[in-house]
């Protein structure tokens, strides 16, 4: 029988206070243990944060969502409102100047082929409420991606600074030096992609397969399209680590210090 969702997961008072108590949990845990780069409680405040902005933009979305899915015009500009927002985020994780607009492209040039690929086909329809979640989740699992290569390999190239000056005095171009010592870091960021589909079903039931359930799909309707959602998560995230990487060799991506109008360089923000 099938089991409505508000049974599993009331949304009243209930839930409310279960979010709160969570919410500083995650932040007690994070400031008693310093978990920061700089061992402050940074890190705390950021989470608390993060959990009131879910809260406010969820809410407003939720809102959003209905009216904009019967509207391509204001659907297409939803999607790329996220895609722009995933951007300054990754960009933002990685470098703190000028070269984090280069995130875009390692988020855009895989999902929007692979998203109007899957409207051309019919699997997908414009307007309609399945492409916001679909391409939510290829944008989300490419920003990821772009975020945990991009800092991998600009810290790579940071503390192997000598090894790059080793392949250039050998004879390689500046990129080839650069690629040879970040590549195998940079390919860490496959590894959360990696691990939720070889354990899918058995160690997590992802989202897309749960929502499906609780929607009333099919067991087997649900599974083929987490199966779907996995693979295209695969190849999402391995273009975007691709072209991070890419970009970073040539130097589009990097943490130098922006010069000043003088010509001065200017120092980092912390």
């Amino acid at each position: 029988m099938h089991v409505a969702a508000e049974t599993l997961l009331p949304v009243d008072t209930s839930l409310a206070v279960a979010l709160v108590v969570l919410l500083l949990v995650a932040a007690a845990v994070t400031a008693g243990f310093r978990l920061s780069p700089d061992g402050s409680s940074a890190r705390a405040r950021e989470i608390i944060t993060a959990g009131l902005r879910a809260v406010v933009q969820l809410a407003a979305v939720s809102a959003l969502i209905g009216w904009a899915v019967h509207h391509t015009p204001a659907l297409v500009g939803f999607l790329l409102l996220m895609l722009a927002v995933a951007a300054r985020t990754a960009g933002r994780r990685i470098t703190g100047n000028g070269t984090w607009w280069w995130a875009v492209l390692p988020l855009a040039a895989p999902v929007v082929p692979i998203v109007a690929g899957l409207v051309a086909a019919g699997l997908l329809t414009v307007p309609g409420i399945a492409v916001v979640p679909v391409s939510g989740i290829l944008i989300g699992g490419a920003m990821t991606a772009t975020a945990l290569a991009g800092r991998r390999t600009l810290d790579e190239l940071d503390l192997r600074h000598g090894e790059v000056e080793a392949g250039l005095a050998l004879g390689l171009p500046e990129r080839d030096a650069r690629l040879e010592v970040a590549r195998a870091a940079a390919s860490d960021a496959l590894l959360p992609a990696l691990d939720q589909t070889r354990t899918v079903g058995l160690v997590t039931l992802p989202g897309a397969f749960v929502g499906m359930l609780l929607g009333g799909a099919s067991p087997l309707t649900a599974g083929a399209v987490q199966v779907f959602v996995l693979i295209a998560l695969l190849a999402v995230e391995a273009i975007a680590v691709a072209l991070t990487l890419e970009l970073a060799a040539r130097g589009r991506l990097h943490r130098r210090p922006a010069p000043d109008p003088d010509g001065q360089r200017i120092p980092k923000s912390a």
